[in-house]
């Protein structure tokens, strides 16, 4: 069978569903690879670089629809692309299917199966096919790379002869994909970056970033996402006014504010208003990532960059993954080609479409001239639902005192045994042995019990700088061993040589050790 990508049409749209690599995995698959002459231009792909790929070109867009039996684009089709399909051809595109209800109807009309890859289900076998992440991934970087293009001082802090440059304060409104690239981009370019999202369960990755996580002082039960694909549940009026409260309270500070907070085929909230923008300081921009579906920004014009009368730059552009059509061509080929993957489980070149498959089910769409949008909740949920934690039972004093008693009289017991125990085997030892070994071996026992105490009780955590303090001790054994070789006596010798080799494997094994993990912390 053929598989085959035309040229976008969307005036614009520099994307292209195929790419040379991604046609020699396809092949690999048994598929014969076809595209229209000039598809991936825009993308720096030539039809020479697909005919090197063994990929057919067909000069116009008809013959291209009527040559693949499944036909692979980036953008939702238009009615005269919907005309061109044919009964029991597969189209994989995104779709829109919840604001494309007469591109449903077209669709079953023409016996077509359409899968949307924008409806690909949120679970973990199908993240490789979630184009949605691969395109959101993009526009938050070049979010971040357009903001610092407008930008008119440095992102980074920098201190030189000719004077102090401060860093860049950038707020990131939301964390899902898009703005966790935002935040990672942010901080890379050495911006000071804050961050907030509803869900404060979310704060802990967002530090790890090298970001700040902006708290509410606030408390909501929040909904399940699972109703919206796995994005952020609406708010509560409160708390919306208690985030806005907060916002006006940054703006002032902020050099650039990234909003990121869209649920596909909804109105994107109103989160940046426009007394906020008026309280930013001159040269401030602003990237609207939600701009598509009116802006998270009051003064937000879709596909146009504005400059207020205060002097803040109000970016607009709804197609920032087309702004990087290289990368964005090679990733969403490749969830593509995943998708086909998972679709030719023989790998002969032959469609399989299981519905009983929960990710092919929940991105499939129309089918043998049904629509089957939406699609029924995945048998493997996305995220697993927690159940509630039952809080431990409050104690009360009396009982919480006896408690602590029980505890000390425990530890206490334990201890006076492994003291009784010693002193007994010390006393036998001093009844057999001669008092010059006695001396030594009553250092020796000193020396494990003081060490014991220091070492035991150390957290797991400094584990690593505790390393240095056991290479001053190996060192302290090696210089004593060193002092017995010359003693005279085989055996002493033979002790001393195994000292030495032991506290050598001690010293070098921790330097080897603490070298890995500082590595795993150091940029590269």
């Amino acid at each position: 069978m053929k598989i085959g990508t035309p040229k976008e049409v969307l005036e614009g749209e520099n994307r292209v569903a195929m790419t040379p690599d991604s046609a020699l995995q396809l092949q690999k698959l048994g598929y014969e690879c076809v595209i229209e002459s000039g598809a991936g231009a825009k993308a720096g792909f030539s039809d020479a670089d697909y005919e090197a790929a063994g990929v057919e070109i067909i000069k116009t867009p008809a013959a291209l629809w009527k040559a693949a039996d499944i036909v692979a684009k980036v953008r939702v089709p238009t009615e005269t692309e919907l005309k061109r399909l044919r009964k029991d051809q597969t189209l994989i595109t995104f779709f829109n299917p919840g604001g494309n209800e007469e591109g449903l109807e077209l669709a079953k009309s023409k016996g077509a199966t359409v899968i949307a890859m924008e409806m690909v289900p949120r679970i973990s076998r199908a993240q490789k096919m979630d184009a949605l992440s691969s395109m959101a991934n993009i526009a938050g970087y070049r979010a971040v790379i357009e903001a610092a293009n407008n930008f008119p001082r440095l992102m980074t802090g920098q201190v030189t002869a000719a004077g102090k440059v401060p860093p860049a304060k950038v707020l990131v409104v939301g964390a899902g994909v898009a703005g966790l690239a935002a935040i990672g981009t942010s901080t890379s370019l050495g911006a000071i970056t804050y961050a907030f999202d509803v869900r404060p369960e979310v704060a802990e990755q967002i530090e790890s970033m090298g970001a700040e996580f902006v708290f509410l002082d606030f408390e909501e039960e929040l909904k399940d996402g699972s109703s919206t694909g796995g994005y952020a549940a609406p708010s509560s009026p409160e708390f919306q006014e208690k985030q806005l409260e907060k916002f006006r309270e940054l703006a002032p500070d902020m050099d650039i504010v990234i909003t990121t907070a869209l649920i596909p085929n909804r109105p994107a909230p109103k989160l940046w208003t426009k007394d906020m923008v008026e309280a930013m300081k001159p040269g401030s921009v602003i990237v609207d990532l939600a701009a598509e579906r009116g802006g998270n920004c009051e003064l937000t014009k879709p596909d146009e960059k504005i400059v207020t009368d205060n002097g803040v730059t109000i970016v607009g552009y709804t197609d920032f993954p087309s702004r990087m059509a290289t990368q964005s061509s090679t990733l969403y080929a490749t969830n593509i080609r995943h998708m086909m993957t998972d679709l030719t489980p023989e790998k002969d070149g032959t469609p399989v479409h299981d519905m009983e498959d929960d990710v092919i089910r929940g991105a499939t769409v129309t089918h043998k001239g049904e629509i089957t949008w939406p699609p029924p909740p995945p048998k493997v949920q996305a995220i697993a639902a927690q159940k509630p934690k039952e809080k431990p039972k409050e104690l009360t004093p009396e009982e919480r005192k006896a408690q602590e008693i029980a505890a000390f009289k425990k530890q206490t017991k334990a201890q006076v045994t492994l003291l009784a125990i010693g002193g007994a085997l010390v006393l036998a030892a001093g009844l057999y042995a001669p008092a010059s070994f006695m001396q030594h071996f009553i250092v020796f026992v000193l020396a494990v019990f003081v060490g014991f105490q220091v070492i035991w009780g150390v957290s797991h955590s400094l584990h690593t700088p505790l390393m240095a303090v056991t290479n001053a001790i190996s060192s302290i054994i090696i210089l004593g061993a060193l002092m017995q070789i010359g003693s005279g006596s085989f055996l002493v010798i033979l002790l001393a040589a195994i000292s030495v080799f032991m506290a050598g494997i001690n010293i070098f094994g921790g330097f080897l050790v603490t070298r890995r993990m500082l590595a795993m912390f150091q940029k590269s």
